[in-house]
């Protein structure tokens, strides 16, 4: 006769997991709570404390005046020269990039030449701030190596219409010193995924070469292209520093805007205007980082 006491679940209840994999379960969760805390620290407070400031005055009032003041002439230019330089530089950068990608794909995966390019993206990708704006003033600046080398070897001046690197215009190079690199790293990937069976059941066919990259690659590598160019918007739309130190006179671009909404000498009392623009550069970032979670999403059915 059996025991009725050994049929009963030791983990507290008919239908339920045993205890050791609730154990288990809580020690993953564990494991995550360092990283947890550096989020809610680093991103989640911050982040919080930022935009809610845009809804209230210096002393604490509740107001809308500087979520409408989103509206301004000025603010709105700023805006519209962000997404200029972003959307420029993406498309730039992810053809560019993609084309390197696409050359690469000739190379050894493990030879000298692919490890040397794969390292080197991935520095520059990193490779920002004052460090690279100082690196273009000295090659482009007024007097850098390739603008007096130019101006005395062959008689071009590339500052003959005004000095454009110190403005808008002049953000577009640099930002793409780091932009194709980061476009290597996120879009090699999708490339190294595609099957040589599928370039050979092509083949099987009676397909052509180009039949292969327009009815089969083309659409199965534009959702991961498209994710890897809102990366790169968002990678440029957010960058700071780069521009701190290029354009010193001005608020040209939306993160400028911020910086003079708290630091300016000019403009007092609108403190908290930093936080209804740290609220619409949030909105933006949402929707394009949304965007691109559903194409990598796509993109992860053919990888599989």
């Amino acid at each position: 006769m059996t025991d009725a006491s050994s049929s009963v679940d030791v983990s507290g209840g008919a239908g339920a997991p045993p205890r050791r994999h609730r154990l288990r379960a809580a020690g993953s969760y564990l494991g995550l709570t360092p990283f947890a805390i550096y989020v809610l620290l680093f991103l989640a407070i911050p982040t919080t404390l930022a935009v809610s400031t845009g809804f209230f005055t210096e002393d604490g009032t509740l107001t809308l005046d500087n979520v409408t003041g989103l509206f301004a002439p000025n603010v709105l230019a700023a805006f519209g020269a962000s997404f200029f330089v972003s959307a420029v530089t993406a498309v730039v950068g992810a053809i560019v990039g993609a084309l390197v990608c696409y050359a690469l794909l000739g190379l050894r995966p493990d030879g000298a030449v692919r490890s040397f390019i794969d390292s080197a993206s991935s520095v520059l990708a990193q490779f920002g701030g004052v460090m690279l704006a100082f690196a273009f003033i000295a090659l482009m600046g007024g007097q850098g190596l390739l603008t007096l080398f130019l101006k005395d070897q062959l008689g071009i001046n590339i500052y003959e219409n005004g000095n454009w690197l110190y403005q808008v215009p002049g953000l577009l190079p640099v930002y793409l010193y780091f932009q194709v690199p980061l476009m290597v790293i996120t879009f090699m990937p999708a490339l190294q995924g595609l099957k040589l069976t599928w370039a050979e059941a092509n083949a099987t066919l009676g397909g052509t070469r180009l039949t292969y990259w327009t009815r089969i690659a083309i659409p199965v590598l534009a959702p991961s292209f498209l994710g890897s160019l809102l990366l790169l918007f968002a990678n440029a739309f957010s960058s700071y520093a780069t521009a701190a130190a290029l354009i010193s006179q001005g608020a040209q671009i939306v993160p400028l805007q911020i910086r003079a909404a708290l630091v300016s000498e000019t403009v007092l009392g609108r403190e908290n205007m930093a936080g209804a623009l740290a609220l619409g550069m949030v909105v933006v970032m949402v929707v394009v980082m949304w965007g691109y979670s559903v194409l990598q999403t796509r993109t992860s059915r053919w990888q599989r």
